[in-house]
């Protein structure tokens, strides 16, 4: 592995400050001056219980309606997945008429106001994007107070609708990794929006060689020693003291693994060493290793090794017993 110091651009990206990035409870909106759902239908899904950092996304089926006048309270997404019907758009002083497909995309700046009327049923995904997210995407970007999005009514836009859609399906499998693959997902939205949808667009920088031997020991030991936290990119990244985007870059190129896959690993292969326990219950492993319940857990260990905890500690047991059984007297 190529060695640094100091003086390197890596070195220069730790020293720079990052924002916070809050947790945003969903995608809500100023209606008749109160703060309301987007929409008052109950999402299929929703991130509001993984909670990640700086953006809040909802995945919605719903029939033919009125969306009444608003005010977007935070940078607005919105994504039709399912559903070729005519919508007409009330906004600064205009109708806007579209026909909706698959892929159709709005991207709204925060403080756009409208009214929407959708003449037919469709499945959505919307988005509520915090400014924290845009601003601290990019070294590029660290220290700017807001990025101005552009306005868009009717795009087509299938890299941002592959996104959406990975977050959706995250949230489906019960976010296996927790926040981190989430932010992931999310962190590399807000650098599609910097270099498509930002008023001064934005390109990422390339940069060169492998995350600093000092920088990645640091976040390999805090991952070790927070295995059972909800641990979120924002976070690793900032251990290693730099933007999100060249914290993933430098971390993937180094190990291997992009930073929710090599987490995920980690919790089964201790996960594993726990397992053998006898004194330990199922439950009291997935808690120690940062799963939510039992059945996630489960779910999570036979994606990665095929057999279910329980069967894991009965094989374990049963290879026990042959080895007591063949020992001398």
């Amino acid at each position: 592995m190529p060695q640094f110091d100091e003086r390197d651009e890596a070195a220069d990206a730790a020293r720079r400050p990052r924002v916070y990035r809050p947790v945003i409870a969903g995608v809500q909106v100023v209606r008749e001056g109160r703060i309301e759902p987007f929409l008052h239908a109950c999402p299929t899904l929703t991130s509001a219980a993984v909670q990640w950092r700086g953006l809040a996304v909802e995945d919605y089926r719903i029939p033919a309606c009125v969306i009444p006048y608003h005010e977007h309270l935070e940078n607005f997404l919105h994504v039709v997945l399912e559903g070729a019907v005519r919508y007409e758009v009330l906004t600064s002083g205009k109708r806007l008429r579209f026909t909706a497909q698959a892929g159709t995309t709005f991207v709204l700046p925060r403080g756009t106001t409208d009214e929407l009327r959708w003449a037919g049923p469709t499945r959505r995904i919307a988005v509520a994007v915090h400014p924290s997210l845009l601003v601290n995407a990019l070294d590029e970007t660290a220290g700017e107070h807001e990025i101005e999005l552009t306005e868009h009514w009717s795009v087509i836009d299938r890299d941002m609708m592959a996104l959406l859609v990975a977050m959706a399906t995250d949230l489906d499998e019960g976010s296996p990794a927790g926040r981190l693959y989430g932010e992931s997902l999310s962190n590399a939205l807000a650098v599609y929006l910097l270099s498509r949808y930002a008023v001064r667009r934005r390109v990422p920088k390339m940069f060169k060689g492998e995350l600093p031997r000092y920088l990645l020991n640091r976040v390999l030991e805090y991952v070790r020693s927070n295995l059972a936290e909800n641990l979120g990119l924002s976070e690793l990244a900032a251990v290693a003291g730099m933007s999100p985007h060249y914290f993933c870059e430098l971390f993937s190129r180094t190990m291997g693994c992009p930073p929710y896959r090599y987490v995920l690993r980690k919790r089964i292969e201790c996960a594993q060493q726990l397992l053998r326990n006898p004194a330990l219950s199922v439950l009291e492993v997935a808690i120690s290793v940062g799963f939510h319940n039992s059945s996630h857990f489960a779910r999570v260990l036979h994606r990665f090794t095929g057999i279910s905890p329980s069967r894991f500690q009965l094989d374990h047991s049963q290879r026990l017993g042959r080895v007591r059984n063949h020992r001398p007297d």
